[in-house]
C-alpha cells in the first residue's frame, strides 16, 4: 500500500510516499480503507520536531513514529477478535495513527459510525479540531447559555468549529479573524466579528465569560484582562515558532498564578472519547456543525498540503482525499 513516511526531521520534502505493507488489525484495533484524512498543526510540528524540546518525546535525531497523521475516515477492512462495535464494510471515523495512508489501524475504541449524510472528508476533518472545540468550550469552559464567548482564530481548524459549537451551546460568540475571513466568520454563528489587522481585541474593554485562544498571539496578562472574574482563558494552540522557549515560560507563570485568580488560564487537549465522537457526528449530520474545508490534496501531495498548513493561514481544515482507484 502507499503511505506517508518520514524518516528525519524538516520541511515538507522529508515527507515521501512510500510502498509499505499493509498493517494487519490487533486484537482490539480496526483497520480502514482511508478514504480521507486531515492535517493538524501537530503533524507539521512533528514533521519539523519542533519544539524542540519537543524532541525528548518524538525521537532526538529523528522522529520515532515515522508515520504521520491522527484523524481518518473510511471503510472497516477487517476487525480483531475482541472488536464487537464495528464490522467490515461499516464507514467510520475517529483517530488512527498513520491515517496518511491507504490503509490505516485504529483502536475500536478510538473510532465511531459515520452518518449517511456526512461525507468522508467532512469526517476526516473533525476528530482533533472538534474534539478539541468542543471538549475544551463545554468541559473546561463549562459555557452556560447567554454567557458571552470569545474565539481568537475562530477562522482556524479548531476555531471555525468553535464559532458553532459555542454557539450551539447557547453562547454569545466573538470571533476574530483577519479581514478576508469576517464573513465566513459571521455565517457561521459569530454575534461580532473582530478583525485583528484593524483592533486588537484586548484593548476594547469588552469581557468575556470564556476565552478561547486557538493562536496565542497576545500576552497571556492580555488575555486575562479581558475576562470577567470568574472568566477562564483556555489555551489550545501555541505560536507559530518552532522554539517556543519564551511562551512556554510564559505560559507557566500563569498557570502557577492562575489559582489565586479569579481569572483562570488554562492549557488544555483533546481527549479521545467515542461519545464525543458520535456527539460530532449527530451535529454534522443535522447541520449544526458543518465543517470548513479549505483545501482538498491527493495522498502523493501530502508535502503540498502540509506546507499550506505550516504557513498558519489555512481557512478551516486541509484534507487529504484517498482515491483507491488511483493513488499514484
Amino acid at each position: 500500500m502507499k503511505a506517508i513516511i518520514h524518516h528525519d526531521y524538516g520541511p515538507p520534502d522529508v515527507l515521501r510516499c512510500e510502498e509499505i505493507d499493509k498493517p494487519a488489525a490487533g486484537d482490539d484495533q480496526v483497520l480502514i480503507q482511508v478514504r480521507a484524512a486531515s492535517v493538524n498543526p501537530l503533524d507539521w510540528r512533528m514533521m519539523r520536531g519542533s519544539p524542540y524540546l519537543g524532541r525528548m518525546a518524538f525521537g532526538l535525531r529523528r522522529p520515532n513514529d515515522t508515520r504521520p497523521g491522527r484523524d481518518v475516515a473510511g471503510l472497516v477492512e477487517a476487525v480483531g477478535r475482541n472488536v464487537t462495535q464495528v464490522k467490515p464494510g461499516d464507514a467510520v471515523f475517529g483517530a488512527g495513527r498513520g491515517s496518511l495512508a491507504e490503509y490505516a489501524c485504529a483502536a475500536a475504541s478510538a473510532v465511531v459510525i459515520k452518518p449517511q449524510n456526512v461525507t468522508f472528508e467532512q469526517a476526516a476533518s473533525s476528530p482533533v479540531a472538534g474534539l478539541t472545540a468542543l471538549q475544551a468550550l463545554r468541559d473546561k469552559g463549562q459555557i452556560q447559555p447567554g454567557q458571552k464567548v470569545l474565539i481568537n482564530g475562530a477562522a482556524g481548524g479548531v476555531g471555525t468549529f468553535a464559532v458553532q459549537i459555542a454557539s450551539w451551546l447557547g453562547a454569545e460568540v466573538t470571533g476574530v479573524c483577519s479581514t478576508r475571513n469576517v464573513e465566513m466568520v459571521r455565517s457561521l454563528g459569530a454575534a461580532q466579528v473582530i478583525d485583528y489587522t484593524r483592533e486588537d481585541f484586548t484593548r476594547r474593554g469588552e469581557r468575556y465569560d470564556v476565552v478561547l485562544d486557538c493562536i496565542v498571539n497576545h500576552p497571556l496578562s492580555a488575555c486575562r484582562r479581558v475576562l470577567k472574574p470568574g472568566g477562564r482563558c483556555i489555551i489550545v494552540g501555541a505560536p507559530h515558532s518552532p522554539w517556543l522557549i519564551g511562551f512556554i515560560a510564559r505560559l507557566i507563570k500563569a498557570l502557577l498564578t492562575s489559582p489565586f485568580s479569579s481569572r483562570k488560564v488554562m492549557l488544555f487537549m483533546a481527549r479521545s472519547s467515542r461519545e464525543d465522537l458520535s456527539l460530532m457526528g449527530e451535529l454534522m449530520a443535522t447541520g449544526r456543525v458543518i465543517p470548513v474545508i479549505d483545501r482538498r490534496y491527493s495522498l502523493n501531495q501530502v508535502p503540498e498540503a502540509m506546507g499550506y498548513l505550516e504557513k498558519g493561514h489555512a481557512r478551516g481544515k486541509v484534507v487529504i482525499s484517498v482515491d483507491h482507484g488511483n493513488t499514484a
